[in-house]
């Protein structure tokens, strides 16, 4: 599961990144705004049109993504609302 399909209010825990090639400089710099392997991360809001940009809560800060960046992410839900 990756962090686009995360449901609003859901918790998870971040679990690696694409391995893709043209992902590679976007996962550069998920590492440098702070996403790691083990980080809880929750979806607090979605954008109107479209859904985008998508504002998370990672550990203790509030981060959006496009759709296509939060795709990259791969995770684990750690609630059922997740699923």
């Amino acid at each position: 599961m990756t962090l686009n399909e995360l449901k609003k209010g859901a918790v998870a825990r971040v679990a690696g990144f694409s391995e893709n090639e043209s992902g590679q400089s976007t996962v550069s710099k998920l590492r440098e705004i702070g996403f790691a392997e083990g980080d809880e991360v929750e979806l607090l809001y979605t954008g109107l049109f479209g859904g985008t940009p998508l504002s998370f809560r990672l550990n203790r800060t509030m981060i959006a993504l496009r759709k296509g960046e939060a795709s990259l992410i791969k995770i684990i839900p750690e609630n059922k609302a997740a699923a």
